[in-house]
C-alpha cells in the first residue's frame, strides 16, 4: 500500500494545498523561506504570472505585486542581456514594476543556442537537503499553471503540463532519505510506493531491481522554447522592446556603466540600470569577475524518441516524468508531440559559441541501453530530434544574483546550474528586486552573493 505524506488523506496537505499542488498557504514559522510568503516570489510572483496587462495584479497568495514598493518614481531605463528563462521573466518583472525596459538577446528569445532553447524541462522539487530550492520549486508548480490559466486561452497550448514525477532507486539510503526529510521540512505532497504499485500504476515501466519508489503527484514538464517565446511575447505586449544584437559593455565612468555596445557600435543603448542574464556565456563576457565562479565545461545529451504507432503508453498523460540512477526522461507531450524524452550521457565542450548543439551517433549508445533495460518497446524505435545544451553551474553549485564588483548600476543573474528553468516565474522577481533595490527580499540579503565565492579546491 502506498504511503503517502503531506497529506491528511481529506484531499489537502497539511499545510493546506491540494494534492494537485494548489491551495492556500502554510502555517510555519519564520526562516529564510519567509520571503515567499510574506514579500515576493510566494505572493507577488504569482500574482505577476496570473496577470494580463489590463486585468490588473490578482494575487493567488498574499499582497499583489501592484503594491510592492518600487524605486522607479516615473520609470528609469533598463537593459536586460540575455533572453533565456531568467532574462525574459526578469524582463517582465521590470516592466510591470515602472520600469522602461530593453530586453537584448543575440539570437532572440527560444533560440537553439540557448541553455533554455530545448524543446522541454521538467519541473520537479526532488533538491534533498535543499530547502530553499525545494520550496521555490514546488511554488513554480502553482505559479506554471497559474499562468497557463491566465494565457493560454488566448496564446495557444499550454506550457505546464503535471505529469508527476516518478524517482526509483534500489535502496532509501542516500537520496531517497534526504529528498523525503527535505518535502517534510517543507510540507511538499508525496507518496512513498512499492515496487508492486508502480507495476500496476505504470506496466509500460521495467523497474527490476528498484526497491524504493517517490511519487510527486505536482510535478510536471514545461514546454520550454515556447515558454520563453511566449514571455518575451507578453513583454512586448506590455510595452517592452526586444532587441536581437551582440551586446557588450560599453562605456563606463564614476563606478557605472553608461551603455552598452551593439554589434560593435559603441554606446549604442544607454540605460539607467544593467542585469546581465548570461547562462553559459558568463564567463566569457566577464572572464575575470565569472570565469573562476562558473563551469561551462559539459552539454547534456537529450534525445527524443519515436512512440510506437498507435501506442500511447508513452505520451501525455499516461506516463510520469521519471528518474533512475543517472538518467531521466518523460512522455511525449502536446500539442506536437516530439517524441519521448531521455536524457542520458553528456560531452565536454566548454565554448557556448562553437559547440555543435546536435548529438553524434558516437553517443546514441548510451540512451539505447538504457531504453532497453527499462523502456524496450521504446528501444525498438528511431530517434526522431537531438539536442545538446551547456551545463552553467556555479562553483557554489547555487544561483548568482549579485551587482558587478565595480559597477553599481550592473547586476549578474545566473548558475542555474542545468535546473534554472523551472524557477523562472519566481526568481526573476528577486532579480528584478535586486537591480532595483526595493528591499523586498531582505531576507535573502546575504544570499546568492559573488562576495565569499570562491572556486572549489581541487
Amino acid at each position: 500500500m502506498s504511503h503517502v505524506r503531506g497529506s491528511d488523506f481529506s484531499g489537502k496537505g497539511v499545510d493546506g494545498r491540494d494534492l494537485d499542488g494548489k491551495g492556500g498557504e502554510p502555517a510555519r514559522g519564520m526562516n529564510r523561506r519567509q520571503f515567499l510568503r510574506t514579500s515576493g516570489a510566494g505572493a507577488g510572483a504569482l500574482a505577476l504570472v496570473g496577470s494580463g496587462a489590463l486585468s490588473g495584479c490578482r494575487a493567488v497568495a498574499g499582497p499583489a505585486l501592484a503594491t510592492a514598493p518600487s524605486v522607479l518614481a516615473g520609470g528609469a531605463d533598463v537593459v536586460v542581456v540575455g533572453a533565456g528563462a531568467f532574462g525574459v521573466w526578469t524582463a517582465l518583472y521590470l516592466q510591470r514594476m515602472g520600469a522602461r525596459v530593453t530586453l537584448v538577446d543575440m539570437w532572440g528569445p527560444g533560440n537553439s543556442r540557448s541553455t533554455s532553447g530545448d524543446e522541454t524541462r521538467g519541473v520537479r522539487s526532488s533538491y534533498g537537503g535543499r530547502e530553499l530550492w525545494t520550496e521555490w520549486a514546488h511554488r513554480s508548480m502553482d505559479a506554471w499553471r497559474e499562468f497557463d490559466r491566465e494565457w493560454s486561452p488566448r496564446m495557444g497550448d499550454p506550457l505546464y503540463y503535471t505529469t508527476g514525477d516518478l524517482i526509483l532507486r534500489d535502496t532509501e539510503e542516500g537520496m531517497i532519505t534526504e529528498v523525503r526529510e527535505t518535502w517534510d521540512q517543507v510540507g511538499v505532497p508525496y507518496e512513498v510506493l512499492t515496487p508492486d504499485e508502480v507495476r500496476t500504476r505504470w506496466p509500460q515501466i521495467r523497474i527490476d531491481g528498484m526497491e524504493v519508489a517517490l511519487y510527486e503527484p505536482g510535478a510536471g514538464v514545461v514546454r520550454s522554447r515556447e515558454a520563453c517565446r511566449r514571455v518575451a511575447s507578453i513583454f512586448r505586449q506590455e510595452g517592452g522592446v526586444v532587441r536581437m544584437a551582440r551586446a557588450e559593455p560599453g562605456s563606463s565612468s564614476g563606478g557605472r556603466l553608461n551603455a552598452l555596445n551593439l554589434n560593435g557600435e559603441v554606446d549604442a543603448l544607454p540605460a539607467d540600470r544593467f542585469v546581465f542574464a548570461l547562462g553559459p556565456w558568463f564567463p566569457k563576457a566577464f572572464p575575470e569577475i565569472m570565469a573562476d565562479r562558473m563551469r561551462i565545461t559539459t552539454m547534456g545529451h537529450v534525445f527524443y524518441m519515436g512512440t510506437p504507432p498507435g501506442d500511447y503508453r508513452f505520451d501525455y498523460p499516461n506516463l510520469p516524468s521519471w528518474n533512475f540512477p543517472g538518467v531521466t526522461g518523460w512522455p511525449s507531450l502536446p500539442p506536437d508531440h516530439r517524441g519521448f524524452r531521455i536524457r542520458a550521457g553528456a560531452s565536454a565542450h566548454p565554448d557556448p559559441d562553437t559547440s555543435v548543439r546536435w548529438i553524434p551517433e558516437e553517443f546514441h549508445d548510451r540512451p539505447f541501453d538504457v531504453l532497453r533495460e527499462r523502456f524496450p518497446v521504446i528501444a525498438e524505435q528511431p530517434i526522431v530530434e537531438t539536442r545538446a545544451c551547456h551545463y552553467e553551474s556555479s562553483v557554489s553549485r547555487d544561483w548568482i544574483i549579485d551587482r558587478h564588483p565595480e559597477l553599481d548600476n550592473v547586476w549578474f543573474a545566473g548558475g542555474g546550474s542545468a535546473e534554472g528553468f523551472k524557477f523562472g516565474p519566481l526568481i526573476g522577481d528577486l532579480i528584478a528586486s535586486r537591480a532595483l533595490e526595493d528591499g523586498r527580499f531582505s531576507e535573502l540579503d546575504d544570499e546568492f552573493r559573488l562576495i565569499g565565492l570562491e572556486p572549489e579546491q581541487e
